[in-house]
């Protein structure tokens, strides 16, 4: 087994790099419904902040006015009342100017709760809106797609990057917006008391910008492959997860911890690259904003002691003054040093963005054409009609997974003069309504995917698949899918009941149609027996059930969806030989009136097909019923012997066959 290049294969990197303003875009197509929330977040987020720096100038008129020789009513130009409304004892100056700092906090406190409400409100519909809308996207793409992503990324992207939005949208809005009120607040009442001494005070603002803009050109990159790794690292632990039972058994522990502490490293390096990246931008940052507050108390200090403005500064400062440039200055610090977490938290949330977009846009190749036509199924007869299919030309690598995407079953290596590597080549055959077709071969045949190119998993390359004339392209999806009830040899089960499990895709069934269904597939006295019966829970993937319990609840499954045409792909390859007897006894009476499809690798399970069609690399070498086929001494008779135990009886000729195709199967899984 190969171990992947982790650094150089990231699944979204193509589409992140078509992703163009995916902020903007966030909040334009799934901001818009919660204007409401958004809007009462920032107005309460304005509100607030002003009402805050209200005690400060309160302060400055206390002091000027009250205790010193200004007038009251000069000091206090933002008031909006009537000039006789004003106190004009000191001592009712000082209870007015006590009850507005008292006042300030109480409706401060009111709007930083109406602020709180707003944004989390705005950023948790959002978080969910997304979520869904990316799961809803990604599940309807064509199976090309998830063959060749991990698992684990694109669980990175539902969970990971989506709650990645929730911090900016919410912490970071809040941020921005209490940043760009304090700065613009506190500069205008800076200038407004005194526009020298504010000068000195906001003089490191160029240097801060300068500097902000150089950490997002520089951390940008950085979140993206930071965002990357994060998937890299759920690929694996999912993929380890998943195959848990071969690494016990395979001893395997040791191998698989060293592999979790590669990727586990790589993330921890790209990680560390922002980090320290970080770390040095902001501190520096406050520093150089702790650079008005020391300026502003040298200048405005020495400018109170000697009772005229140092140097160029002209003018008298009052203490009243003085004191809320300090006040004001130190409160501005703060928030100046904060822009630059409000930039880390959107450049974050924009890498997570790029992938979450990229997904979205993800183009399937199969058509779903609005207002495609209902199929309709009359009699179930279904022709494929010079079929030809390659997965290359689907962006879909060779792997060995069966179930997940092409498998070495559905792959036909090179032949010799054969350069365009076609898994099925130019097949045709037709299926009468209410026929049963097996389709048998040896690995690599190419018989997994003739049935996938019939449910439409993916379309052919070349030629046409019709059922009772109607061209399978042509008609919706979902229509095609209903029409059809699929098993595969390697049965999923979802975490939850066994009625749960039977009763998916038809949910309205009732128990009597649940139990009739089970009966016909040999599940119900199993059930019976289970601590709860049907409503006894599988555990995940149906582990707590054996193989050929979980392949029964999925052929319970097909048969309660009814469906026109069955498509069982090696239905009873987990069950034990008196069970798979069983089984084919109900399975024949399923199939007595409906058109099915059969793929088995023991042949004896398919012997009474009205039609056994022999596939070797893509192409169909015999057909004809049972006993036709062993009287042809041809390739269906030699896997019959194989498995009849006859292997000395075998040609020579078959066996070479058969060595060369094992070899082509191993490349294909190595590679």
């Amino acid at each position: 087994m190969q171990d992947v290049d982790w650094e150089k294969d990231d699944p979204f990197e193509d589409q992140r790099d078509q992703v163009e303003s995916p902020m903007r875009r966030l909040l334009f197509e799934y901001g818009r419904p919660y204007w409401f929330s958004v809007t009462v977040g920032l107005i309460s987020s304005v509100l607030a902040r002003a009402l805050d720096l209200l005690p400060a100038l309160l302060l400055a008129v206390a002091i000027d006015a009250i205790f010193g020789d200004a007038v009251f009513a000069e000091q206090v130009p933002f008031v909006i009342l009537p000039e006789a409304w004003l106190p004009a004892t000191a001592d009712g100056q000082f209870r007015f100017v006590a009850i507005a700092i008292a006042a300030s906090f109480v409706f401060g406190a009111l709007f930083h709760w109406l602020r709180n409400w707003g944004f989390n409100a705005f950023s948790q519909e959002i978080q969910h809106d997304v979520r869904t809308a990316t799961y809803d996207k990604m599940q309807r793409l064509d199976m090309e797609f998830f063959a060749s992503k991990q698992t684990g990324e694109m669980m990175s992207v539902l969970s990971n990057d989506v709650n990645q939005l929730e911090r900016f949208l919410n912490e970071g809005m809040n941020s921005a917006t209490r940043l760009i009120v304090m700065v613009v607040g506190i500069s205008a009442l800076l200038f407004w008391l005194n526009p020298q001494l504010a000068l000195v005070s906001l003089a490191p603002v160029p240097l801060i910008a300068g500097f902000t803009y150089i950490f997002v050109k520089k951390i940008q990159p950085k979140y993206a492959a930071v965002r990357s790794s994060v998937g890299k690292v759920n690929s694996r632990l999912e993929n380890n997860l998943g195959g848990i039972g071969v690494i016990k058994s395979s001893n395997t522990e040791t191998y698989e911890s060293d592999r979790v502490e590669d990727v586990s490293r790589k993330y921890y390096d790209t990680n560390w690259e922002a980090i320290w990246l970080r770390i040095r931008f902001f501190p520096a940052l406050q520093l150089i904003s702790g650079i008005g507050f020391v300026l502003t108390f040298a200048v405005g200090g020495y400018w109170i002691f000697t009772g005229s403005g140092p140097g160029p500064f002209t003018g008298t400062l009052q203490t009243g003054t003085f004191v809320a440039f300090i006040l004001y200055t130190q409160q501005l610090v703060w928030p100046m040093a904060q822009f630059g977490q409000v930039i880390n938290m959107y450049q974050r949330a924009a890498a997570s963005s790029e992938r979450i977009f990229g997904l979205m846009d993800e183009e399937g190749r199969i058509e779903r054409e609005k207002g495609a036509e209902v199929i309709e199924v009359s009699e179930g007869a279904v022709e494929y009609d010079d079929v030809s299919f390659t997965y290359e030309d689907h962006g879909v690598s060779r792997t060995a997974d069966e179930n997940e995407s092409p498998s070495s079953d559905d792959q036909r290596d090179e032949r010799d003069g054969d350069t365009d590597n076609k898994i099925i080549d130019g097949i045709s055959f037709d299926v009468d309504g209410g026929e049963t077709v097996a389709l048998v071969g040896p690995t690599g045949a190419g018989k997994s995917t003739v049935l996938k190119l019939l449910l439409r998993l993916y379309d052919v390359d070349e030629g046409a698949i019709r059922i009772d004339g109607q061209d399978i392209r042509e008609v919706s999806l979902s229509s095609l899918r209903q029409s059809m009830g699929y098993v595969g040899q390697e049965s999923f089960l979802f975490y939850g009941s066994v009625e749960e499990n039977i009763t998916y895709g038809s949910f309205d069934a009732s128990r009597e149609e649940i139990v009739t269904a089970a009966k016909a597939a040999e599940a119900h006295e199993f059930i019976q027996n289970l601590p709860d019966g049907y409503d006894t829970m599988v555990g995940e993937r149906g582990v707590k059930l054996s193989g050929g319990q979980r392949q029964r609840v999925a052929i319970a499954r097909a048969v309660l969806k009814d469906p026109d045409i069955l498509v069982l792909d090696e239905a009873t390859s987990d069950v034990d030989t008196e069970t798979e007897m069983l089984i084919q006894r109900s399975i024949d009476e399923l199939t007595e009136d409906r058109t099915t499809f059969a793929i088995a690798h023991r042949l004896s399970t398919i012997k009474d097909a009205d039609q056994i069609l022999v596939l070797e690399d893509g192409r169909i070498v015999e057909r004809g019923s049972h006993e036709q086929l062993l009287g042809n001494d041809g390739l269906y008779s030699h896997l019959w012997g194989v498995q009849a135990g006859e292997i000395d009886e075998l040609p020579q000729e078959f066996i070479e066959r058969a060595q060369r195709r094992q070899a082509r199967t191993e490349v294909e899984t190595d590679n």
